[in-house]
Parts: structure tokens; sequence; C-alpha cells
């Protein structure tokens, strides 16, 4: 079987060119060809010597993933659809801000998710068919970039799936994005989010990983956030709680609690106050986020209800995101990737 070098670490690629008898600068060349000038090719490697890239051709490849469809909503969101194996598809999202500075990439983590939040399309009508690797995870911003002809400014693991089920990988990819020889992406371009799988940001919090993060929280009542979110019963809230003002407290930043905003469900005047109590014993800002999908006969917000709810959690006085829903026309939208649109 031929070693797939997409994906791999710098060291782990400089032991590879070692073990074929190449200098270790070899891995350099590689990494950068790879990500930075973005070759697609052995052939393309035109600064090894022929004798080397056809050594390469024989013993290793560069796999990529298969766009199967591409759909663009009126807002500039483009959701593209890939074929991982046979029978294995992922979703990710090209979603521009409307001045053009902002220039977002949403990626998944899993096939399907090994959660199944109430709210979210993914994990409540796909079955869970495995985890990705660090290239499939890499090779859809490679291939989004591509397609629409322009290079992100954020990347987002917000997609399909529980990233910290899969931490080796996106952290691998994380890194990737990030290295000067890579795509060359500031950490804090790079956000990492968890439904509260708290093993997840233990590790994050040890290794003192410098990528943004976020916990989608949902509902500040412990009792009903296990209604809306599984996870919940194995990680209870107020143990995801004390977990976060440990990752704020170690790593001297903000983290963001994501909040989908569901009427006659987490959007009371007592669930606000719950809200802002919690917020105030946390460094953290909140990304508030209008429901998506019609799962459970649950409707999304109308504008004027997010802004009352918004007002609700001023007190609070954390920074407060409401970044809308792009792509909702076209099943983009936080909460809707589930393979149709």
């Amino acid at each position: 079987m031929k070693k797939i070098l997409k994906g791999l670490s710098l060291y782990e690629l400089k032991k590879f060119f070692e073990n074929i008898g190449e200098p270790s600068y070899r891995a350099e060349q590689f990494f950068q060809g790879l990500y930075k000038k973005r070759y697609t090719s052995f052939d393309n490697f035109t600064n090894f010597p022929k004798t080397l890239r056809d050594k390469l051709k024989e013993i290793a490849e560069i796999p990529y993933l298969k766009l199967k469809k591409k759909i663009q909503s009126k807002d500039g969101t483009v959701k593209f659809t890939f074929s991982v194996d046979q029978d294995k598809e992922i979703e990710s999202v090209w979603i521009p801000s409307g001045d053009l500075e902002r220039k977002t990439i949403c990626i998944s983590s899993q096939v399907g998710c090994t959660l199944s939040c109430a709210f979210c399309a993914t994990g409540t009508l796909l079955d869970f068919k495995g985890n990705l690797k660090t290239w499939q995870i890499i090779d859809q911003v490679l291939q989004v970039e591509e397609i629409v002809g322009e290079r992100c400014t954020n990347i987002v693991f917000m997609g399909m799936g529980e990233p910290m089920h899969n931490y080796l990988a996106v952290l691998k990819a994380a890194h990737i994005f990030h290295h000067h020889l890579g795509l060359g992406l500031g950490a804090k371009k790079i956000t990492i989010s968890t439904a509260g799988v708290i093993s997840g940001i233990e590790r994050f919090i040890q290794n003192k990983e410098p990528f943004n993060f976020a916990i989608s929280l949902n509902h500040p009542n412990p009792n009903f956030r296990a209604q809306l979110m599984n996870v919940d019963k194995k990680y209870p809230l107020m143990d995801l709680l004390k977990v976060a003002r440990k990752f704020t407290k170690t790593l001297g930043r903000k983290i963001t609690f994501e909040y989908v905003m569901i009427p006659e469900v987490n959007m009371g005047k007592e669930n606000a106050k719950r809200l802002v109590k919690l917020a105030r014993s946390v460094n953290c800002k909140i990304n508030l986020i209008p429901l998506n999908t019609d799962l459970n006969g649950w409707r999304r917000p109308t504008e004027v209800e997010v802004e009352e709810f918004k007002e609700l959690i001023k007190e609070s006085h954390v920074p407060i995101i409401n970044r809308r829903s792009p792509g909702k026309d076209i099943h983009g939208a936080c909460g809707m990737l589930a393979l149709r649109g």
C-alpha cells in the first residue's frame, strides 16, 4: 500500500524522507509545495530530481476528495458535498462576509456525528460512519479554495461531526493550517468547536493549543440542556463550566459559548437571567445563532425575538455576536448539514 503524504506533519515527513534515503530538508520542500504552492502531483515538484519524483510515484500518493455537488446561495455562501469513500459523504461550506473581508471555510471532522443534538440535522438525520483522516480534513480547505478561486481568512471546525471525538486528526490539521510553510493562517483565525466533550477540552488545555475554542452551550439550565444535547448526560453542564474556567485561566484567553436560539425552549426571561449569571462567571463571549432547522416542530426566532433576547443578556457585559444564518436557503447554515439542499 502506498504511503499517503498529505496530512503528515513536518516531523513525520522528515522521517519518511530519511527512511527512503533522502535528506530531511526534502520534507520542508514537499510540505511547502503541497500547502503553500498547492502542488497536486509529484510531477509539480520540479525542485526534486526526476529519480526522486519517480520513486515517490511508486511508494507514495497525494490523494484528494471527489467533489460530488456544489450549490451556491443567493448570499454568496457555497456548500460542497465531497465523497470520502464509496458510501461516505461530507459537506463543507464557503462563507464570505458582506464586506468580503472575512472569508470563512466551515469544515467537517467526521462522516455524520457521534452525538445527536436535538436541533442539529447532522446528528439527528445521519448515521455516524467514521472519523475523517487528517488529509481528508485538510483537503476540504484546499479544494474549496481551488474551486472558488480565493484564499480563506478563517477556518472553523463547525461542520459535520464532533471535533473532540477525532482529536488527533483535527489538531494535526489545524497545525498544518497554521504552520508558516503550510497555509500560514494565524491561530486566532482557526476555531475548533465542541458540544462539550470535557476530556477533549482538558487535552486541549494541557497541550496549550493556540487556536480559538468554542463550546456549544444552548441552554443555561442543566436539566433542560440534557434534553437538547445528549453529551450533557456524560459531561454535565456544571463540570463543563469548571473546565471552561480552567481554559480561560490556564490559557489566558476568552472562550466562546455558542447559543442556538429556540423560541419557547431557551429564550425566556428566566433563561436569559441564568445565561447572564453563567456568562459573568467565565471569561467568554456569546455567539447567538437563530435556529435553522425545523426539527421537533420548533421554529426559527423572529428578528424581534432575537433583538429582545439580545437585550436581556446585555447586562452580562460580555461580547455578544449574532452572525445570522448565511447559506440557509441551501441548507448550509449552522445545524443544517445533512447532505441535502
